[in-house]
């Protein structure tokens, strides 16, 4: 079962930098769950950076953002304790929430093929349904659009 505007999340549970976190851990709050290919790479950091800079305005807005890689918690350390972010990074190294959000893709890199997560973001209402989402993001200039698309989510 994957996700669908509209649509209520299916639950889920997974390791975070804070900890366990669950779809019950997000009931009744607005949530922003971008996906990220790999820490420590210029684009990642690059989007990481923005949701940081940019994290005092969701804050203000009542919104939680979650970034999600397949990166070891040990690697989300280091790259939350290196970028100074301050939101939780979720793990996700068996692909369970990657499958559920439909962001695994076949891409070449460097000519060949692999596969790996399609840089994307979803936006959660406070019912737990799926409010918008962005597939194949390019990062210059996202940040601020997802902050003013989850400012008119209730």
């Amino acid at each position: 079962m994957s996700v669908a505007i509209g649509r209520k999340i299916p639950g889920f549970s997974a390791a975070s930098t804070g900890g366990d976190i669950g779809s019950s851990d997000l009931k009744g709050r607005r949530v922003v769950l971008f996906f990220y290919p790999k820490d420590h790479t210029p684009g990642c950091t690059a989007e990481a950076g923005g949701f940081r800079d940019h994290h005092p305005a969701f804050v203000a807005a009542g919104v939680v953002v979650l970034g999600v890689s397949r990166d070891s918690m040990k690697s989300h350390a280091g790259f939350k304790a290196k970028l100074g972010l301050p939101y939780e990074l979720i793990s996700d190294p068996d692909e369970a929430l990657c499958e559920l959000f439909g962001v695994m893709k076949q891409k070449t890199m460097y000519g060949r093929p692999v596969r790996g997560i399609e840089r994307s973001t979803f936006v959660i209402d406070t019912l737990g349904r799926l409010a918008h989402e962005w597939r194949g993001v390019k990062v210059p200039g996202h940040v601020p659009e997802v902050l003013e698309v989850v400012r008119s989510v209730s």
